[in-house]
């Protein structure tokens, strides 16, 4: 006889009011329990908590705020740099002028004991009175310093939480970290535990990330999330896991807009795959690309074009030349354009800027100009290919048309690039100076396509007024293998065609 299983009971959840750390909770916090949020100084946590009180204040929820640490007056001008009030949250100092009197003080009883004693009952006299539903405790830091020792300050702790459990509000303890090995009892008894993390650059802004250590009864996210810390609060962007990110779309090839590179690759580009642009600067990597979007965006598609080596400007300039002017899908939307700063972007801001604009602005075709950059903007190389795994399964998984463009370093002889993302990538176009005649040209041709049958020959390729002009397959190379390919055959090159006249 089948056993009736109950289904499990789900705790009511409160929002944190912190954009990007409800999704990472699986929808914010459970309501009435104590939670720890740890960092070092700086690292944002009274920017969180006060974020969580204003966002109580916004649903009706009376807020309050104990400090040890802060005054009322720092609390209120940090508050308003971001544009915040904190008019309607109560804020308490548990230590005021008369507290630091030197006349105050007694000696009959150890002052650690009076003082951690009266803090307590300060804490506990001032939620009686206010009946909060949102609590911030600042911070523990000063608990630990009265307490004089670990068994002292947990056994205070544990005061609290007994107490805060019988009043039906949700609490965050802040914790600067300045204990010598870490407090990890704190752990224990906290209900949840999230730890912010400040990590200086050698050049560049610091960066910064955040981790769920611990939430029961919740399943999260798991891993490290970047965050920024600016005016207006902390966002959060949540690490990507392509596997749980799917869309339905039509397999179809689209056309790249130059009927030459559509019969070198197969055909053109197939939807929800990418393509790595691959060649030393100067080959017509970029130029390739704009194409691409280009034609993309003639068919009525929307554009997102990141870029990481030049100005826009001189993108637009350089495009419009050769007679791509994007200027106009420009001003009307269909195409975004983000110039970007690897020393000041973090990989997860990256990631949730390239949701954003699948999910949000419904693009088709996607560019990162260049991969270069990108790199510069990672801690490491084993992290860049992790997250581009991540980034370019997602968007295979969206139906996206992905290129991507990676210089190489060398004109002449040994080509090298900085990192190996062959085996990432669903085709790749290798570009390549040649010499033919006493001249230098360039030369493409199709290495790789996982999802047609590309060609096998290498072709002259050249920029024009009119755009890309892709040449017949040349023959007679000599010297491709070695970095150095020379032209030998009979074969005219692009811009030699015209019948020459008798005289």
């Amino acid at each position: 006889m089948p056993i009736d299983v109950a289904p499990p009971r789900t705790e009511p959840r409160i929002a944190t009011g912190v954009p990007g750390l409800d999704e990472i909770l699986g929808g914010g916090l459970t309501r009435d329990r104590i939670y720890l949020v740890e960092g070092t100084p700086g690292s944002g946590k009274t920017t969180l908590a006060l974020q969580f009180l204003l966002k109580g204040r916004e649903l009706g929820e009376s807020g309050l705020y104990i400090t040890l640490s802060e005054t009322e007056h720092e609390l209120r001008a940090a508050a308003a740099s971001h544009g915040w009030s904190l008019d309607g949250i109560d804020l308490f100092e548990l230590v005021s002028e008369e507290g630091l009197d030197p006349d105050s003080e007694q000696s009959v009883l150890h002052p650690s004991d009076v003082e951690l004693g009266e803090t307590t009952h300060g804490v506990m006299r001032q939620v009686e009175a206010n009946k909060p539903m949102r609590v911030v405790f600042d911070s523990l830091s000063e608990m630990r310093l009265l307490a004089q020792n670990p068994l002292r300050h947990r056994r205070q702790i544990l005061a609290l939480k007994h107490f805060f459990s019988t009043r039906n509000c949700t609490v965050l303890l802040l914790d600067d970290q300045t204990a010598e090995h870490g407090d990890l009892q704190l752990h224990s008894i906290a209900h949840g535990v999230i730890s912010l993390q400040r990590t200086p650059q050698e050049y560049g802004s610091q960066r910064r990330r955040l981790e769920v250590i611990k939430m029961r009864g919740i399943k999260y996210r798991g891993g490290f999330h970047d965050f920024e810390l600016d005016t207006g609060g902390i966002r959060v962007f949540e690490r990507l896991v392509a596997a749980h990110h799917h869309a339905t779309f039509t397999y179809e090839t689209v056309s790249t807009g130059a009927p030459g590179l559509d019969t070198l690759i197969g055909g053109g580009l197939s939807r929800g795959t990418n393509t790595l642009i691959s060649g030393p600067s100067g080959v017509g990597k970029t130029t390739t690309a704009v194409r691409c979007a280009l034609t993309a965006l003639e068919r009525g598609e929307k554009v997102a074009y990141y870029l990481f080596d030049e100005g826009l400007p001189t993108l637009l300039a350089r495009s419009k030349a050769l007679g791509m002017d994007l200027q106009p899908f420009l001003d009307s939307g269909h195409l975004l354009i983000r110039a970007i700063d690897p020393a000041e972007l973090s990989p997860g801001e990256f990631a949730c800027n390239v949701r954003e604009a699948v999910e949000n602005v419904g693009v088709g075709l996607i560019v990162i100009d260049s991969l270069n950059a990108y790199l510069q903007a990672m801690p490491g190389q084993k992290f860049l290919l992790l997250q581009m795994h991540e980034l370019l399964t997602y968007l295979n998984q969206q139906g996206m048309v992905t290129l991507l463009i990676l210089g190489q370093h060398g004109f002449i002889g040994e080509v090298r690039t900085d990192i190996d993302l062959s085996y990432l990538s669903d085709s790749i176009l290798l570009f390549r100076f040649f010499e033919a005649a006493g001249s230098v040209r360039t030369a493409i041709s199709a290495v790789k396509s996982r999802t047609s049958e590309h060609e096998k020959t290498i072709r002259e390729i050249r920029l024009t007024e009119d755009g890309i002009e892709v040449g017949q397959a040349l023959i007679d190379f000599q010297g491709v293998m070695s970095g150095l390919p020379a032209y030998e055959g009979k074969i005219a090159m692009l811009g030699d065609q015209d019948p020459s006249t008798d005289g």
